[in-house]
């Protein structure tokens, strides 16, 4: 598994879910994850039912088998400060700059400089090491911005060219690319089983590929379950309505008289039945079109009693059985 891992997905689609399960299916058996947010939304935190994640590195969960994930909220701000700080040794300078409001613009006019700034926090927790000379992180999990965003986002090489051709910014810029345009790294896409995410995401892929970005895989989210197969759904098809009330008479539904309970419930069953096979065929369709971007395909399911902690470690197992970690 690549060590920097980033996923994104189009808003909806349960991207900082599937980032915290999957951050929690690689801390396992005494792995250490530090699972990154870039948007400031405090997703992360609301997930693990903890207070919002300050601007440093924080422990918030432990995986089976004694893992640890940490995380981090990253401001931009804050790592502008940093950023002008390791550089050019500001001190004081920085926190005045910041005052005046000169970090706000700077951001503003050179949008591409944020990116780098977000990016370059993550890429250097991932080169990180400790006083042994071992990786701080086995993994890094990035929640990184939607879809439609991605590519421009992670090509940061491209965002500042205009800004910088020579000197620090430039050369970070070019220490992150080496970063996340190497095997070292694998974006990950988030979709549903319908046609907008679907779409999105194979959009979203081809531009990755185009920008000579390392895709890695397609996740479903919140498949739901398969009641019916194809013999079933044929079958409600071409059952006469009578045969299928006394079945349901049989089965103790109502009486086997006309107009009887059993009798009444016959059109709204089979109208179900209608629907879940006008579903259950626009999400094959949709299966195709994801089997058919050629990238490792991974299916969770949708929690019936909604997301919470246990579901998140719920979700992390299903990611482990099916060989994602």
């Amino acid at each position: 598994m690549s060590r920097l891992q980033v996923v994104s997905g189009k808003g909806g689609t349960g991207k900082t879910t599937v980032a915290a399960a999957l951050a929690l299916a690689l801390a396992t058996e005494g792995k250490r994850a530090l699972l990154v947010e870039v948007e400031g939304r405090q997703g992360i935190a609301q997930l693990f039912e903890t207070q919002a994640l300050p601007y440093e590195e924080r422990k918030i969960a432990v995986a089976p088998g004694g893992g640890e994930v940490y995380a981090l909220a990253i401001d931009p701000e804050l790592a502008l400060l940093d950023y002008l700080q390791m550089f050019y040794k500001l001190g004081g300078a920085g926190r005045a700059l910041k005052k005046l409001g000169a970090i706000d613009f700077a951001t503003t006019i050179a949008p591409g400089l944020r990116d780098v700034l977000l990016t370059g926090k993550a890429c250097e927790a991932v080169r990180r090491k400790d006083k042994r000379g071992r990786f701080a992180y086995d993994y890094v999990v990035m929640d990184a911005p939607p879809t439609g965003r991605i590519t421009r986002f992670l090509n940061v090489n491209d965002e500042v060219a205009g800004l910088a051709k020579i000197g620090p910014i430039h050369n970070q810029a070019q220490a992150v690319m080496r970063v996340l345009k190497s095997p070292e790294t694998a974006v990950h896409l988030v979709t549903l089983l319908e046609e907008m995410p679907v779409q999105e995401t194979a959009d979203g892929i081809a531009e990755l590929r185009a920008a000579r970005l390392p895709v890695g895989r397609t996740i479903v989210n919140m498949v739901r379950p398969a009641i019916l197969d194809e013999a079933d759904l044929e079958l409600a098809r071409e059952a006469p309505r009578t045969a299928v009330a006394k079945s349901l008479s049989a089965a103790g539904l109502g009486g086997a008289r006309r107009g009887g309970v059993a009798e009444r419930l016959v059109e709204p069953l089979l109208s179900q039945a209608d629907e879940y096979a006008e579903r259950y065929a626009l999400e094959r369709e949709q299966r195709a079109v994801l089997q058919g971007l050629e990238l490792p395909l991974h299916e969770l399911p949708l929690l019936a009693e909604g997301m919470d902690l246990a579901g998140l470690y719920e979700l992390a197992k299903e990611l482990r059985q099916q060989g994602i970690s």
